[in-house]
């Protein structure tokens, strides 16, 4: 984008966007900070509540209770039935959900109910009635003030409840906004690039384009053979020269005339034999000091090797079978059906590439090549790769499973 104009418009509004993230994001904490301060103020009072409900048991049971003077827990026990009856009223007013305020609403009742158990057991105490005094506080009033408790309890839980679902929506909305306001400012951020002149695409000279192509075909096909050259006619008799093609091009000419004998003669191939003998060019071709044509069993859980190139016949029996789940790069072309490319290491092992064996129904197998000089990043060799197994899909796939497995060969190096 060369315009200034528009670069101005894009930079404003990935500002813009950026800036209405970080207040939104700023709004939302807020919202939680304060949410989080209501719950916990909400908490203590409720827990205060129970406890005063607990103290209402106790000073009613103490009644009936030997030693125990009426004159002095009576007048208690009303007025913390008072202060109860006050603080559940004011926890449904700050109740932020509506099962708490239900679960208040039924904690209120029980307290009232609590209050004409009181009454009662009063009466039958100023009738000289103790037992029967005791009996509605140990039956009615203990159950009526567990009830209350309960559900005080449970108006607690149900804040929190609330005020975890709440946060967990505030914070999906804070993700949304902050990947839509990363994916505007990576989007700008292409768009400001500058692009580069036209006059930089031809800044390589032409030999220079031609050595490098030459040497990518040296890597890929170090063998590849030359065609003898007939001496040279005299002068006078020779016809007018054509314009020489680019060395690039006469390079990608001839791997694709290898790539496509040796695709005609995997297509010709009847079964496994004839594919042992072609294993070693496809090899070559790819430049890889190994080849292994891998096959799923029947159940299409794992993957065994059938033919190999490259490798001892100790080395290819000693090869375990390759679970569907495993992690690593012929299990998953098998299970996505996709290229994998496993890059080389500076001074480590050699790279590889995993192609799929794909047919009408599906993945049935892979074919993995050990690529030396880090060629598994060339796009040829990853197009070759890519070819073979498409080629070998329609030869593998007339090989039963059991059959494949049983008679695994190993090509000759």
């Amino acid at each position: 984008m060369r315009s200034r104009t528009a670069r101005s418009i894009v930079a404003a509004l990935a500002f813009i966007a950026i800036a209405a993230s970080g207040w939104f994001l700023y709004r939302s904490e807020s919202i939680i900070t304060t949410s989080a301060a209501s719950l916990r103020a909400f908490d203590l009072h409720a827990r205060e509540v129970t406890d005063a409900l607990g103290d209402l048991r106790s000073g009613q049971q103490a009644y009936v209770a030997a030693g125990q003077g009426v004159t002095f827990w009576m007048p208690k026990v009303a007025s913390t039935t008072d202060v109860v009856t006050t603080a559940v009223r004011a926890l449904r007013q700050t109740a932020a959900s509506a099962e708490a305020r239900a679960a208040l609403d039924q904690a209120a009742t029980s307290v009232d109910d609590f209050a004409e158990v009181d009454k009662r057991a009063r009466d039958y105490l100023r009738s000289s009635q103790p037992l029967m005094a005791g009996d509605v506080i140990f039956t009615e009033g203990v159950q009526t003030a567990a009830a209350a408790a309960h559900q005080v309890e449970a108006a607690r839980l149900a804040e929190h409840q609330a005020f975890d679902q709440s946060s967990s929506q505030t914070r999906r909305q804070e993700a949304m906004a902050l990947g839509g306001a990363a994916a505007f400012g990576l989007l700008a951020l292409l768009l400001l690039t500058p692009l580069p002149s036209a006059d930089a695409h031809v800044a390589m000279a032409p030999a220079a384009m031609d050595g490098l192509a030459e040497e990518s075909t040296a890597r890929l096909i170090p063998n590849l053979p030359k065609s003898p050259s007939a001496p040279e006619a005299p002068e006078a008799l020779q016809a007018p020269k054509a314009p020489k093609a680019p060395a690039g091009s006469t390079a990608a000419g001839a791997i694709m005339r290898s790539a496509a004998d040796l695709a005609t003669d995997v297509g010709r191939a009847r079964d496994l034999d004839d594919l042992a003998r072609l294993l070693g060019r496809v090899a070559e071709l790819m430049d890889a000091t190994g080849v292994v044509i891998w096959l799923g069993n029947t159940a299409g859980t794992d993957l065994r090797a059938v033919l190999a190139h490259g490798y001892s016949a100790q080395m290819v029996a000693r090869m375990p079978a390759v679970p569907r789940s495993g992690q690593n790069a012929a299990a998953a072309a098998y299970r996505t059906g996709s290229l994998q490319i496993v890059l080389s290491r500076p001074g480590g092992a050699n790279g590889a590439l995993v192609a799929p064996i794909l047919t009408p129904e599906g993945c049935i197998g892979a074919l993995s090549a050990e690529i030396k000089s880090g060629g598994e990043a060339s796009e040829t060799v990853q197009a070759l790769a890519t070819m073979f197994a498409a080629q070998l899909a329609a030869v593998v796939s007339a090989v039963p499973a059991a059959e494949a497995s049983a008679e695994s060969k190993t090509a000759s190096a």
